[in-house]
Parts: structure tokens; sequence; C-alpha cells
């Protein structure tokens, strides 16, 4: 065994081949054996065309789990996995063939023994959570017996092949002279005994491991020992923990002082009250009566740890953070007071800034008079959702005879609507945008923003239907300047991996702009959809600039039951230019429990100042209704703050009727699919098959659904050579498509790359001047 087949340490370093190298595949009875490169690295074989292909494009894999690995002839080696997949493989000579058997028996040895590992270590990952020094221990515990069973498993593949190896040459020897000579008698013989040898040396082997077996048992149970000790005192330590916090939140709400107390009496009665604040500690409100009251864990200090190889804006990452429990109650003594100040207060600012120009609220598209499109009156619903009896067997039959990756997913299971369109619902409640643009305080401003956000998922509650993957280089305008007061364009800038950028401008003197890509857990019975890009909102006025990133919205019953959606997580909303920069508002997702004493999809949240100040507070539900208070004072440690009267910041605008017979959409998104003049060729309102699907048509429209991905791919394959060609010619490789209204540049005072709006679609529209639009559907 070569040094390039087994590392020095035994095992092969991630990433790095194992063994590489020519060799013929059988295709097909046409084009017979193809020559391909093959490249065998952690437990599986792969093959590409040529060595170009290795940094892109996979043209197959086997895994050597589990597969069946033997010689056909002299030459020829077949590896197959029970059926699904089979490698007819060919060498040059007899020589380079063995080499490869030989490097596949061991690449299948080791992986076979990962396997063991890991199912070992989720074995002992599934008992009780241990403190650190126990992990270390048990592993220093069964290291020593894993190593030399790691050992053994070598000596054992090893002596395999070379009995494999003795017979055969035995066989050799013996085929070679009949009768047989002195000399072959000699030789055979001495292979006789090297491989009683190599027995003799397995069982001591065997021997030797099951006396190290036998003492790893009595060590185990000896740390078992230990490690419910230390179980035991750890949750001694975090009862008193516990109690000693609960101690501590007592004492400071008694020594908070209150406005009213003059008597005695009073201030008894009022320590009497704060003893509620403790049962309080996980959002439970049940001991005061007023539902205005409630506890938020704030962040005050977050570190993001970047794993390796990603960068800071799009890896996932652990977060570390710091809260702190802070508890709003609502102050009604001076509720009148506080709000009649804050109106004053922001009733000056807008007349001191008398030279800039008025602001109007545009009204909701359920409101909207003069909402028409090419000369007629927009619709107010889609046609009724077909009832089409989804058919697993007919599915099924549809993708006999195809591969995998060009098995299209059903119409039955979206809705006529792109990506694209699906996100520029987000600007349904844009009205609260236009509020927020109003306001000069940059607290109360961020208060209404964390309110959009908050007003983005309303219709996620009831629509579980998976809408239409755009195409690369497809695009979605929405122009509702004349009765909604804004307008939006989005664009497909990425398809590996899928990547929407967007941005909306409104009359009232706001700019919004997100760039959204995500990624998909897949649990069993939920799917975790994890958005990864970022989003802002800009109010060129005041210069405030806010930043977030959405939360993870979870799918439940994907296998069995009825679909729902849940939305939870943490989301920090930034301030990040102007006079907002410092300001933070932190919101709070929580997610649903069947547990849980508080009601579902509810949302709260605090906006601080630079100084960590805690300036307004958020309350409501993510699927119906937002509201904002002032905080009026705070104690010393802004760990328990007094709150003004809440006012209605964003309230849900029912669905109609009946919505549940067209896909559950809103009035807005039944007009987005509108069919409208003067778009650009690339724009979603011409794509074939989303249309097919809106008018009932669904056997049609999966029919045009893979006219255009297998459209997609072709173009793709076309790139793909054109760079093989390049590569082979020593030349650069020709550059992707690049997006035509979005460009990749960093925002200034930014160091990451983003797909910026370029600001040209508008007046290409204008001068209906689609050239540079590529041909996709």
């Amino acid at each position: 065994m070569s040094d390039a087949i087994v590392p020095p340490k035994g095992q092969p370093v991630p990433g790095d081949p194992e063994k590489k190298g020519w060799l013929f595949k059988w295709t097909n009875y046409l084009k017979g054996y193809q020559r391909r490169w093959f490249v065998l690295s952690n437990g599986l074989l792969s093959y590409y065309r040529n060595q170009a292909e290795m940094s892109h494009t996979c043209r197959g894999t086997i895994s050597l789990l589990g597969a069946l690995i033997h010689t056909a002839d002299s030459c020829t080696f077949v590896i197959s996995n029970g059926g699904t997949q089979t490698f007819h493989i060919r060498a040059h000579d007899e020589v380079e063939r063995q080499s490869w058997v030989t490097a596949l028996e061991l690449a299948k040895a080791k992986a076979i023994r990962a396997q063991e590992s890991d199912d070992d270590e989720d074995q002992m990952s599934t008992g009780p959570a241990v403190m650190g020094g126990t992990d270390c221990d048990n592993e220093d515990a069964g290291g020593i017996a894993r190593e030399m069973g790691a050992r053994f498993h070598d000596l054992r593949t090893c002596s395999e092949l070379v009995a494999r190896h003795g017979a055969a040459l035995q066989r050799s020897l013996v085929d070679l002279e009949i009768p047989p000579t002195d000399t072959t008698k000699q030789v055979s013989e001495r292979a006789t005994l090297f491989r009683i040898s190599c027995n003799a040396m397995m069982n001591a082997c065997s021997e030797f491991m099951s006396a190290a077996a036998a003492s790893s048992a009595r060590m185990s149970r000896a740390l078992q020992h230990e490690r419910e000790q230390k179980m035991r005192l750890q949750e001694v330590v975090e009862q008193l923990a516990r109690q000693h916090d609960n101690l501590e939140k007592t004492v400071t709400a008694r020594s908070t002082p209150h406005t009213g107390g003059n008597g005695s009496g009073q201030g008894n009665e009022t320590d009497e009250e704060n003893e509620f604040f403790d049962a309080m500690e996980e959002g439970v409100s049940s001991a005061m009566e007023d539902k205005t009251s409630f506890v938020i864990k704030v962040p005050v200090n977050r570190k993001n740890k970047v794993k390796s190889g990603e960068s800071s804006d799009e890896s996932e990452g652990e977060t570390l953070t710091e809260t702190q429990q802070v508890i709003f109650v609502e102050d009604k003594e001076r509720a009148e007071s506080a709000m009649g100040g804050a109106d004053a207060a922001t009733a000056s600012k807008l007349t001191d800034n008398k030279e800039k120009q008025e602001i109007v609220i545009w009204p909701h598209v359920s409101e909207a008079t003069s909402s028409t499109v090419d000369g007629h009156p927009r619709r107010t619903r889609v046609p009724d959702k077909p009832n089409y009896p989804l058919s697993l067997w007919s599915i099924m039959k549809n993708c006999i005879g195809k591969e995998l990756s060009k098995i299209p997913i059903p119409v039955n299971f979206s809705e006529p609507l792109s990506m694209l369109q699906r996100l520029v619902e987000d600007y349904e409640y844009s009205s609260i945008l236009d509020q927020a643009a109003q306001f000069t305080d940059p607290a109360q401003q961020l208060a209404y923003v964390a309110a959009f956000t908050v007003s983005s998922y309303a219709t996620t509650a009831c629509r579980t239907t998976k809408p239409f993957n755009p195409l690369l280089g497809e695009t979605y305008e929405c122009d509702r300047m004349t009765d909604l007061g804004w307008r939006a364009i989005s664009e497909q800038v990425s398809h590996h991996p899928p990547m929407v950028a967007q941005f909306c401008e409104g009359v009232a003197g706001w700019q919004c702009w997100q760039e959204f890509t995500m990624t998909t857990k897949f649990r069993g019975k939920y799917l975790q959809v994890i958005p990864l890009g970022g989003a802002f909102a800009y109010f060129p006025a005041e210069g405030n600039k806010y930043t977030w990133r959405k939360v993870t919205t979870t799918v439940h019953n994907i296998i069995v039951g009825k679909l729902w959606v849940d939305n939870h997580g943490d989301m920090d909303i930034a301030g990040e230019a102007g006079p907002a920069a410092g300001y933070v508002a932190h919101l709070k997702y929580l997610p649903y429990g069947y547990f849980s004493k508080d009601t579902q999809r509810k949302v709260t949240g605090v906006v601080k100042d630079p100084q960590g100040v805690p300036r307004y507070v958020l309350q409501g539900h993510w699927d119906s209704r937002v509201e904002v208070a002032p905080v009026t004072s705070a104690s010393p440690d802004n760990t328990v703050c007094k709150t003004g009267k809440f006012t209605l910041a964003w309230q849900r605008v029912p669905a109609p009727p009946d919505a549940d017979k067209c896909y559950n959409f809103t009035l807005l998104a039944a007009q987005l699919n509108e069919p409208e003049s003067g778009v650009a060729p690339t724009d979603s309102r011409l794509r074939p098959d989303q249309r097919l699907m809106e008018e009932g048509l669904w056997d049609e429209a999966n029919a045009e659904k893979l006219r255009l991905e297998e459209k997609q791919r072709a173009a793709r394959r076309g790139l793909e050579a054109a760079a093989e060609q390049a590569a082979a010619r020593g030349l650069a490789p020709p550059p992707p498509p690049a997006p035509l209204w979005f460009t990749r540049q960093a925002a200034p005072g930014q160091p990451h790359l983003r797909h910026l709006y370029n600001h040209r679609y508008w007046d290409a529209k204008r001068a209906q001047d689609w050239a540079a639009c590529p041909d996709i559907f």
C-alpha cells in the first residue's frame, strides 16, 4: 500500500483525496467506455470529465459504505451499492486495477469504522447533559479503546487482503508449472506459513482488544458514577442561583420609587404588588390584571462567532448574548400627560420643519380609490383554486426514467406567485413607513420601523403554499405610486444559491432594500427556513438608516397533518447612519409552545438609545396588531421601566371573505400577477407556467415549468462548456451573467459586497429599452 493511499495517521485529511487518476467508465452501449477523472476521498468515489470540473461540476458519486467491490477481469472492476448505483470501471493494466481495488477496500473499511464511531458518539450525546470536565474525562476513557479498535480494523483489512493475495499467488504458482516442481512447493509452503502467521497475529490482537474492552467498561462505570455526582451538585448550584436571582429582583422591585405613595399604608400596598414581578420571569403576566405590563429579556452585550471559511454577513454562526431582564409597567397616573408631552414634542418638531414638504400617509390597498391598470380598475381576486387531487402515484409516474436533478416539483404545492412577488407583499402596510418618515426623533421613528418589520409576517399565518422559484435574470416591478405611494423592483441575481435583490421607494420619503437568501433545515416533522440576507430602511430627509435580518420561519406537519407556520427568534434593528446611529430595537418573536401561558404568535420589543436607556416599548402579535408606548421613567439600573399609554402602530386588515378559495390571497396579493403592459420581458407576469397555473391549467403548467427549467439548465451547460474550452486553451473563463438592475458592490462605509440598486430600471421602462434583457421565457 502506497503513501498516496494511506496517509501517515491512518485517516484521510478532509478535502484531500486518498487516490485520484484517469480510468475508463462504462456509459452506454453507443459510447462504451469513456475516459473520466476519478477521485477517492472520505469514503466517496466521484468522477469528472476532466480535472477542471472538480471545482464546479461532479458527474457522479457513489458511497463505499456498504458497497460491493469485485473484479470482472484482469483490468475491469465493478462497484455496486445494492442496485441503485453501479460503476463499471476499466483500468489501463492489471497493476493499476489492483491498486484501485486495494484503495477502495481500505476506504470502505474506514467509512464503516467512521459510521460506527459516529453512532457511538450519538449514543453518548443522547445521555444527560454533563459539565465540560466530564466530557473530557469520558473522551479520555474511551479514546484508548477506540484507537486500538481503529488499528485492529486496519490489521483485519490488511490480513484479509494478504490472505486473498496469498491464495491467488498459490493458484498462480500451481497453474504455472504442472506437475509442480520443488520450487513451486517451497513458495506455496512459505505462503501458507505467512497466512498462518497473520492469523495468529489477528487472534492475539483480538484477545488484547477483549482485555482492553473489559478495562474500558470498568472505567466507564466509575466515570458514570462521578458524572451522576457532578450532575446532582450542578442541580443544587442552579437551584441556589435561581433563588438568589428571585431574591435580588424582589429587593430591586421593592426599592423602586413610585408616585402617589404619600402614606405608609399606600407604600405597603405598592410593595405587595411588586412582589408579583418575580412571577413574570418567563413572560407570564397573569399575576397582574394589567395586560400592558410584561417582562422582556433585553440583550446588553452581543458577540458573533463566525464559522471558519464564511463571511460574517452570510454565515449563521453562533451568537453569544448577555441578557438583562427588564420589567415594563404602564404608569396610568402619568400616561395622559406623558403622551401629551410626546405628542407636543412631535408637533413642535414638525412645526420647526415647515420648510420640509408635508408628508402624506397613503392609504391601504383596500382603501385606495384610484387603483387602475392599463385604464381599467384593478382586479380584486384571482380565479378559484381548482380541486385537483394530489396523487402521489401520478407524481411518481411522471418521474420514471428521469434523473433526480431533473424531476420538477409539481405546481400542486405552489401558488401562482413567484418569490419576487411574494417579497413585494412586505410593503402592504407601507403607511407605517409613511408615519415613521414624519418623526424626527430616532427612537420614535425606529419604533415604527420595528412595527413595519412585524407587519411583513401578517400573511404567513395562513399561507402555506410555496411560491415559484424565480429563474436567473427574472424580474418583477410593482409601480403603485399613483394609489399607494410606492414602487418596487426585484431581480433574481443568483441561482446557486438562490438570491433576490429588491429596492422600494415611497413618495413620503423612505427607501427600503433587501437581499433575500436563505438556508433550510429539514427536521422530519417540520422544515425551518432561516433567512441569511439583510435589509435596510433609509430616510433621506434625516439621514437615518436602519438595518435588520428576518427571523426564522418554521413549517410544521410536513409529513402528516395540516400545515401551519410559526415565526420565532430574535430580531435586532440597528441604526447605522445619521442621528439614529447607535439606536437599537430588540424584538422577541416568542415560539409556539403547547404549555406556554402566553398567547401564541406574540411579539415584544424595546427601543434603546446609544446609552442603553429604554426609550420605547412594543407589544402585540405578528398576525394581528402591534402597539407602541414611550418609556416615561426607568430605575437607575434600567431593570424596571414605566411607560405611557400604548397607541396602535399597525393592525392587520382582514382578508377577503372568500380568500380560502383563492390561495388565501390578500387584496394586494391578488393584484400582483395581474397582466400589465410595458413591463420588462423578464417580468414574472409574463412567466407562462405561472400564468397557466393561475388560469387553472395545472397539467399544462407542469409541462411548461419543465420546459423552462430545461432551458435554464441548457444555458448553464453552455457556460460550463465555454469555461472548459477556455481552460483547455489556458484562457480565463467567460464571466457569468451579471444582474441588469443591481450591481454587486460595497455600500458606503460597509466592507461587505451587496447587490445594490443602480437606478436604471425606471429610465429603461420610460424609454422601453429592453435590449439588454435575456431571453429566459
